[in-house]
């Protein structure tokens, strides 16, 4: 495909996809779209000298191979990193517009509870898990990247499926249900309701703070509803005079945002729930993780924000 114009098109087609795979592999949206550019030079690069067929394809073991080594790249300077480190959440208007056949693949399978345990996983069972079991693509082919051959791939994604299995079982919750919880959540916050917060939270929840070295934020996790709900009612005086708390898609499920007066993030929180309960909090308030957009699209209010 030696015509600039068409190669371009078929990268651009091809790009939310990309963009996405690179995401579920390194838990950073803008580390996956620094793969996905290289990729791009990549590919013009190689088409100049012999005409690339299947840009899809090539792509995909591409950009898969260059977020494989940033993944075992990041894995060191994680290792320094201050406090808990939590991936970026993905939240409407970050990114583009998905492919749709895709966004549902992603948001069926990664929510952001599964973000945090995917760190769990060696760079190579990572890898074999997302590309396989997210993104259909043959095990032939996930050798091609991590370098092993079609068995020992599969074998990587077993492990890594048994793990996954048992750090984040299986929850159907309907997200009716689920908004209602986060709004009792984020109402009960709002008004130092000690009690309600407990009664939402599950015994045994957990709650994870990332400020990145630059935002004060918990060390180590906070376990128990009661240490929860009086970290929350302890935080929640810090949103900005002016600001604002409101419901937003956080990868595909409802969590909260704190937004500042003028509309920007200081906070992205997402909650998992079990039944009528939250077993999981985890507030991301690096900045350099939270999205830049002055106001989001796509803000869900199904029960109104809570102005401060």
């Amino acid at each position: 495909m030696s015509d600039q114009t068409a190669l371009a098109e078929a990268f651009t087609r091809a790009r939310p996809r990309l963009i996405r795979m690179a995401y579920g592999l390194l838990g950073s949206h803008s580390e996956a779209e620094d793969v996905v550019a290289e990729c791009w030079l990549r590919l013009a690069a190689a088409d100049a000298a012999e005409p690339v067929r299947d840009v899809e394809g090539w792509a995909v073991v591409a950009v898969a191979r260059g977020a494989l080594d940033t993944l075992r790249s990041a894995r060191v300077r994680r290792e320094t990193y201050v406090g808990e480190w939590l991936p970026e959440p993905l939240v409407p208007g970050i990114g583009g517009a998905p492919d749709p056949a895709d966004q549902v693949t992603l948001d069926e399978s990664i929510s952001f509870a599964l973000m945090v345990v995917l760190e769990t996983l060696s760079p190579a069972e990572r890898t074999a898990w997302v590309l396989h079991d997210v993104f259909g693509i043959g095990f032939t082919e996930v050798g091609q990247v991590v370098g092993r051959s079609s068995a020992a791939v599969r074998q990587l994604a077993a492990r890594a499926r048994r793990h996954l299995g048992e750090r984040t079982p299986r929850i159907d919750v309907a997200s009716a249900e689920h908004d209602a919880v986060v709004d009792a959540f984020s109402r009960a916050t709002a008004e130092g309701d000690l009690k309600g917060l407990m009664a939402i939270l599950d015994p045994a929840a957990q709650l994870t703070s990332d400020g990145g070295g630059q935002v004060s934020a918990a060390r180590r996790p906070v376990v128990g509803a009661d240490r929860i709900a009086r970290y929350m009612l302890g935080v929640s005086g810090r949103v900005p005079p002016g600001g604002r708390v409101v419901p937003i898609a956080v990868n595909a499920a409802t969590g909260l945002a704190v937004l500042d007066a003028d509309g920007g993030f200081t906070a992205v929180i997402s909650l998992t729930t079990r039944g009528a309960r939250i077993f999981r909090v985890d507030i991301v308030l690096a900045p350099e993780k939270l999205p830049e957009v002055s106001h989001p699209p796509g803000l869900r209010r199904p029960h109104g924000d809570h102005p401060r």
